[in-house]
């Protein structure tokens, strides 16, 4: 077949995503990271509260997810790779829901809300992108793993993304003294978490898919 080892030498993608997943500074990263989203989850809970901001708000829940997947990616280090696709596909439902979630938040900001304080907004989404920033770069050399390693690259590369968007927010508010930069904000960080959450679980059930064939092909036919 196509693409498939013939010799001893040669790995499988599946095999080596194993390794990789097993790998001693895999699970570092991942502790290092889970302690960066849960400190910024409180720091963006408190600014968001205290500046009436809807996209740190939204930002906040993101950390507190990220922070959940980390720990959920730490739980299932070293088990099969079927069992990771299911943590994978549970964290790709968690990125989807945050993303209707921060909708919903949006649109009821649009019907009863007031402007945030910009200057905190910057502050705080500066701390946040830089917080992200360092995780991204730790976790660039598996951002082609498996879905579980993909989900947790992704999480993360769209957390920059948003902490950017934030900014442009403040910046926004302070010019035209009104919360639609705000909920602008709220509204693409969705579209990015419902984007993310769909492609991971795809990817995950694609995933499960193989495996499924792979142990039906594996078992012994009777006679």
């Amino acid at each position: 077949m196509p693409g498939c080892c013939q010799n001893d030498h040669c790995a499988t993608g599946a095999t080596a995503n194993a390794t990789r997943a097993a790998s001693p500074m895999w699970r570092r990263v991942l502790w290092i990271a889970l302690f960066i989203n849960a400190a910024m989850f409180g720091v963006e809970v408190f600014g968001g509260l205290q500046a009436h901001s809807a996209s740190l708000l939204a930002d906040a829940l993101d950390f507190a997810a990220d922070a959940a997947n980390y720990g959920l990616s730490l739980a299932v280090l070293g088990m099969a790779l079927h069992w990771r696709s299911r943590a994978a596909w549970v964290k790709g439902a968690s990125l989807l829901a945050f993303g209707v979630f921060v909708l919903a938040r949006a649109l009821w900001g649009a019907w009863a809300g007031q402007p945030p304080q910009a200057v905190t907004m910057g502050a705080i989404a500066i701390a946040a992108m830089l917080s992200n920033g360092i995780v991204a770069v730790l976790l660039y050399a598996w951002r082609d793993g498996d879905a579980n390693m993909r989900s947790v690259w992704l999480c993360t590369r769209n957390d920059v993304l948003g902490n950017i968007a934030v900014l442009l927010a403040a910046v926004g508010v302070s010019g035209t003294g009104t919360r639609w930069p705000d909920l602008a904000v709220a509204v693409v960080m969705a579209t990015l978490g419902i984007s993310a959450g769909w492609r991971v679980m795809r990817l995950a059930s694609a995933e499960l898919r193989t495996h499924a064939v792979k142990e039906t092909q594996g078992r012994p036919r009777l006679s």
